[in-house]
C-alpha cells in the first residue's frame, strides 16, 4: 500500500510508528536491530564473490568477529568490481547504479549499485524525513497529496535524482521541476522554472545543497529587486504576498526575501557546507533549515527533527561505526595505521568522529570508510538515541560546496600541469567572514619566477583556478553552475616551507594543515626581511 493510501486508511498514530517509531527506541533495542540486519548483510555478503576476495578466506558468524577479520576499507578495495559493474560478484542484484565525484582528474567517478532493499528502505526513511520536519510535535501528521517540492538537486544518475524517483512510488507530489524529467534544461533553467512554478501555486517543502539553496536564494532576491528579465505569472496569493514583501522591502530598505512570499512546511538541506549557508538561509527563508545526512555510498542515513538538536540516524539503513578523533589522528601520521573503532552505543558528547559503514540489505561497502566527520551532539540518556552534526569531510579531503573532492594528488597534477613556477605549497580548506567556504593555497615561487613576470602580474590565482577547472570538471562545475571562483593564494618566500619545518621540527600536512601551524608560518615570514608574500584573489 502506497503512503498516500495509508494517510486516509489508518490512524496519525499508526503512521508515525510505522515511519517514525525508531525516534523512541532506547539505545539497546536500536542496537539489537542494528544487530540482527548485520549478521544478515555479513551472511549475504561474505558469500559473494566480493566478500571472498576481500575476507581472503575467512569466514565470519558474528559482528564481532567481522569487525575482527575485515580490515577498514576504502573505494579502491571494490573499484575494480564496481567500475566494471561486475554483478555476479556482488551479494545481490542491483536495480540502480548511483554515480558521484571520487578525485578529479585521473578518477573522477565512482559508482554505488542499490538493491531493491535498499531502495526500499531508502524511501521509507525519505517518508520519515518528511513526517519529521514537517511536524510541529511526536505525531504531526503535515504530509498531503499533491505537495509542492522545489528542487535544488541534480538527476539521476546522481544521488539526489533518487529521492524523486523513489517518493513517486509512496505519494504523488509535484516537482518544480521534475528534476529527472528530460526536458534538456540547464541547471539554472531549471531552477528559474522551479521558481516560475512556485509562483504560480507555492511551495510545501523546498529540498537542495546547500551551496546550490544559497545560490538559489541569492538569485531570488535579485530577481525580486528587479534585474531579471520578464516576467512572472503568480497566483492571486502569491500576487497579495508580493505586494506586501515589497512595501516592507522598500520600508525597510532591504531587498525581497523568498520567506516573504512562500511558507514552506520544511527547509531541507544536505551537503558538505550546508552548515555554511543555515544561517542566511534561516534569515532569508524565515524558516530553520533542517540537516540530512545522505551520500552514494551510504543511501539516507539521518535526519534532524523537529526540535533540531542533531540528526537521528536511521537504524536499518547501514551498520555504524565510528573512528574517534585520536585514532583519525594516528591515521594521518601513520597511513598503514589500522584505527579502533566504536558503535552507536560508545559515543560521547562532544566527540567528533569520522563515519564508517556497512550498507544492509545487500550493499556491496562493508567497514567502508566514506570520509565524513560528525561530531557527536548528544550520546543520549538511557531512553533516547545519540545525535549528530555533520563537521566537514576528513582532512586529508577539501571538500568546496559539496562540488568537488580536491585531494594532495589532484592539486600536485594540477600545479605540475600550470607550469607557473610553483617550487612548493600548502592548501587549506578555509572560510570568510560571511562563512563562505573556499580554496586557499600557500605557495612558494621557484626563484626564476620570483624574479620574472609571474608575481608582478598578480594573476596566479586566476591562472591556477583555469587549470583546476580543466582539470577537475566539479570543480569547474562552481564556477559554470553556481558562479563561484573558490580559490585565493598567498605567495610565500621560496624555501619557507622547508625553513619552517627545519627551525620546528613538526611536518607540514600539505593538505589542511593546522591553524597553528600556518600562523606561526607567516609569522616567521614576517621576521625575514626579504620575504616576499603577496595575496591575489582571483576574478
Amino acid at each position: 500500500m502506497r503512503f498516500q493510501d495509508k494517510l486516509k486508511k489508518y490512524s496519525p498514530e499508526q503512521i508515525w510508528s510505522e515511519y517514525c517509531g525508531f525516534l523512541d527506541l532506547n539505545i539497546s533495542d536500536y542496537m539489537y536491530i542494528q544487530n540482527r540486519l548485520m549478521e544478515e548483510q555479513i551472511k549475504l555478503w561474505r558469500d559473494s564473490g566480493l566478500g571472498r576476495e576481500l575476507l581472503r578466506g575467512q569466514y565470519p558468524e558474528t559482528v564481532e568477529d567481522f569487525r575482527k577479520m575485515l580490515p577498514l576499507t576504502r573505494y579502491e578495495d571494490y573499484a575494480d568490481v564496481l567500475l566494471s559493474r561486475r554483478t555476479a560478484m556482488l551479494p545481490a542484484t542491483p536495480m540502480v547504479w548511483i554515480e558521484t565525484t571520487w578525485e578529479g582528474g585521473l578518477r573522477p567517478v565512482k559508482v554505488a549499485p542499490y538493491t531493491r532493499e535498499m531502495l526500499d528502505t531508502y524511501s521509507h526513511n525519505i517518508i520519515c524525513l518528511m513526517l519529521v520536519t514537517t511536524a510541529r510535535e511526536k505525531g504531526d501528521i503535515n504530509v498531503s497529496k499533491g505537495d509542492r517540492v522545489l528542487y535544488g538537486g541534480a538527476p539521476l544518475p546522481y544521488a539526489t535524482g533518487l529521492m524523486p524517483s523513489l517518493v513517486k512510488e509512496e505519494i504523488n507530489l509535484e516537482w518544480l521541476p521534475d528534476p529527472n524529467e528530460k526536458n534538456g534544461l540547464s541547471f539554472s533553467e531549471r531552477i528559474k522554472k522551479g521558481f516560475t512554478m512556485a509562483h504560480k501555486g507555492g511551495i510545501d517543502f523546498f529540498f537542495g545543497i546547500g551551496s546550490v539553496a544559497n545560490y538559489i536564494t541569492e538569485n531570488f532576491s535579485s530577481a525580486s529587486s528587479g534585474k531579471s528579465k520578464g516576467k512572472i505569472k503568480v497566483s492571486p496569493d502569491i500576487a497579495l504576498r508580493y505586494l506586501k514583501a515589497r512595501y516592507l522591502s522598500r520600508r525597510d530598505q532591504r531587498p525581497v526575501q523568498p520567506g516573504d512570499i512562500f511558507r514552506p512546511k520544511a527547509f531541507i538541506c544536505a551537503g558538505t557546507d550546508a552548515h555554511c549557508y543555515r544561517s542566511r538561509l534561516a534569515k532569508a527563508w524565515g524558516t530553520e533549515p533542517f540537516e540530512l545526512a545522505a551520500g552514494t555510498e551510504s543511501t539516507c542515513i539521518g535526519t534532524e527533527t523537529w526540535e533540531h538538536n542533531g540528526m537521528y540516524f536511521f537504524p536499518d539503513a547501514c551498520f555504524y561505526e565510528f573512528i574517534p578523533e585520536d585514532e583519525i589522528q594516528h591515521c594521518l601520521e601513520n597511513k598503514d595505521y589500522q584505527p579502533r573503532t566504536c558503535l552507536m552505543n560508545e559515543v560521547r558528547t562532544g566527540g567528533l568522529y569520522e563515519l564508517v559503514i556497512s550498507v544492509l540489505k545487500g550493499g556491496a561497502f562493508m567497514r567502508y570508510r566514506i570520509g565524513d566527520v560528525y561530531r557527536c551532539v548528544s550520546a543520549g540518556t538511557a531512553g533516547s538515541l545519540p545525535t549528530f552534526t555533520f563537521d566537514d569531510r576528513v582532512s586529508s579531503v577539501i571538500d568546496i560546496a559539496g562540488f568537488t573532492r580536491l585531494t594532495e594528488s589532484t592539486i600536485g597534477d594540477v600545479v605540475a600541469l600550470s607550469k607557473l613556477g610553483i617550487n612548493d605549497w600548502l592548501a587549506k580548506k578555509e572560510y570568510s567572514h560571511e562563512g563562505q567556504p573556499y580554496l586557499h593555497m600557500y605557495i612558494e615561487l621557484t626563484p626564476e619566477a620570483v624574479t620574472g613576470d609571474a608575481v608582478s602580474k598578480s594573476a596566479l590565482a586566476e591562472h591556477l583556478a583555469v587549470y583546476f577547472r580543466y582539470y577537475d570538471s566539479d570543480y569547474n562545475d562552481l564556477k559554470r553552475l553556481l558562479n563561484m571562483e573558490p580559490l585565493k593564494v598567498t605567495i610565500l618566500k621560496t624555501g619557507a616551507i622547508a625553513t619552517y619545518k627545519g627551525r620546528t621540527g613538526r611536518t607540514l600536512q600539505r593538505i589542511n594543515p593546522s591553524a597553528l601551524d600556518i600562523g606561526e608560518l607567516l609569522k616567521l615570514q614576517e621576521s625575514e626581511p626579504c620575504v616576499i608574500v603577496r595575496e591575489v584573489k582571483a576574478i
